[in-house]
């Protein structure tokens, strides 16, 4: 097992609605980086000389958010800085958009029934309708009064269901310089409709957009698979992994002049996942719409059938004869095991080993590269929303690490004392070297409780 550390937080931003992103870039100009702290509801502000200003508000841009009782997943989901910021100033956005909100693909809950075939071959029919919302990715450029300007718009995306859009949801890769957009399944629970699997759909990828071929003047259609989309878009398009679940972005660690990145997928009822590869074939869209089915090299996180290192687990007795168990999505997980991504650290929403913790929800996972926390260097440091205690009375997010060439983890202890608030882990971040970690922490899973939030630094 890795070895314990514990680290202190510094409160650096108080009383901020719900963060969904903490990065750092440095402003045209300058030549020292800036903390940008993105909130659910649409803010973006920046750290500067100690004091907390505002980089843009695009609240009226937002989707209404918590409509049915204050939770929501929907919102400004990402923020990311195009590499030549500090001389282009350009950087990107996704979130939910305001009047777009739909009915649902349907309104029930979703539950595979493996006694009833038709629940497991559903299709997602009637998609210009039964839908919930759209969501968005655009480019923005900063301007010297200080007034950021859209430039365009990348993708517009349909989404089933309200949940599993991402968070953290946009990041550049250092390896190929385009922009990396990591998307969930569209929602519900157990994916209805199997979008993850499905190399056509958006839904449940992960998509690398080159945002230097000029699309300016063209709106995308809003859309839910890549063949609807026009020509000129889909050219600036490549597929770099299917069978995400939700996920809370993805991490670039540079090792041996090669790139680890690491990306977790957010688990159903058994196991939160991160995984780690080197290598991979990212199939240009389209290439894939013209043969439909291109498999060499695609990185498969496993999801519907597999959550983490679990096969989906509904298991029922449908015999009437007999003891025989029947499992949903059994066929699925058996094609897809041999070509699946092995995770690299799965834990548990039971777990009474001592040394671990009963996990919610993966929110952050990030490679730390500093030596400011020695015991944690070349690590990938991940975050879980509320652990599970019997005899804790408020919710406590968790810090944890772990390793490549081990599947194992450990806890990071924290020192903060959040009294009787509740205290969410919600997101992780670092500066542009990975040198330091930022925390965000809020104290209610609901977006309509304002100014909740603490972003914190994370030292020894």
């Amino acid at each position: 097992m890795p070895k314990k550390v514990k680290v202190r937080l510094l409160p650096i931003v108080v009383k901020v609605n719900l963060p969904t992103v903490l990065r750092t870039a440095i402003f045209p100009g300058d030549s020292s980086e800036s903390l940008f702290v993105a909130t659910q509801v649409g803010e973006i502000f920046y750290i500067k000389e100690g004091r907390l200003k505002i980089f843009l508000d695009i609240r009226s841009r937002i989707i209404k958010l918590g409509a049915s009782g204050g939770y929501d997943e929907r919102g400004l989901l990402g923020l990311a800085f195009h590499p030549g910021f500090s001389d282009n100033g350009l950087f990107y956005l996704h979130y939910s958009v305001a009047g777009t909100q739909g009915a649902g693909a349907f309104s029930e809950s979703f539950s595979p029934n493996p006694c009833d075939p038709a629940t497991l071959n559903l299709k997602w029919n009637d998609r210009d309708k039964q839908y919930d919302h759209i969501d968005t990715v655009e480019e923005w450029r900063w301007a010297a009064n200080g007034r950021p300007q859209k430039q365009r718009t990348l993708l517009n995306i349909r989404r089933p269901f309200s949940n599993h859009n991402g968070v953290n949801s946009l990041n550049f890769s250092p390896e190929t310089g385009r922009l990396i957009l990591t998307n969930g399944d569209g929602g519900s629970g157990f994916d209805p409709f199997n979008l993850s699997q499905d190399n056509l759909e958006i839904a449940g990828k992960i998509i690398e957009i080159d945002v230097s071929k000029n699309t300016s003047g063209q709106t995308p259609p809003a859309v839910t698979r890549f063949d609807e989309l026009p020509e000129s878009i889909q050219e600036t398009l490549t597929l770099m992994a299917k069978g995400v679940r939700n996920i809370p972005g993805i991490s670039f660690q540079r090792t041996n002049n090669q790139y680890i990145k690491y990306a977790g997928n957010v688990g159903q009822d058994l196991a939160e996942t991160i995984f780690a590869f080197n290598s991979y074939k990212p199939i240009p869209v389209p290439e894939l719409v013209r043969s439909g089915a291109a498999e060499e090299g695609l990185i498969n996180f496993g999801w519907r059938a597999w959550e983490g290192v679990f096969p989906t687990s509904i298991i029922r007795n449908c015999s009437t004869n007999g003891d025989e168990k029947t499992m949903a999505y059994y066929n699925e997980a058996v094609k897809s095991s041999a070509g699946r991504l092995s995770p690299l650290i799965s834990y548990f929403h039971q777990d009474t080993r001592p040394e671990k913790f009963e996990g919610k929800a993966l929110t952050g996972v990030q490679a730390y590269m500093g030596n400011g926390i020695p015991d944690l260097t070349g690590s990938v440091v991940f975050t879980d929303l509320a652990r599970k205690e019997k005899f804790q009375s408020e919710a406590r997010g968790v810090l944890a690490y772990g390793r490549i060439g081990t599947d194992d983890f450990s806890i990071i202890e924290t020192d903060y004392n959040f009294g009787l608030e509740p205290a969410y882990f919600v997101s992780l971040g670092t500066n542009l070297d990975q040198t330091i970690l930022y925390l965000g922490v809020n104290g209610s899973m609901k977006v309509t409780d304002f100014n909740r939030g603490t972003v914190f630094g994370v030292m020894l």
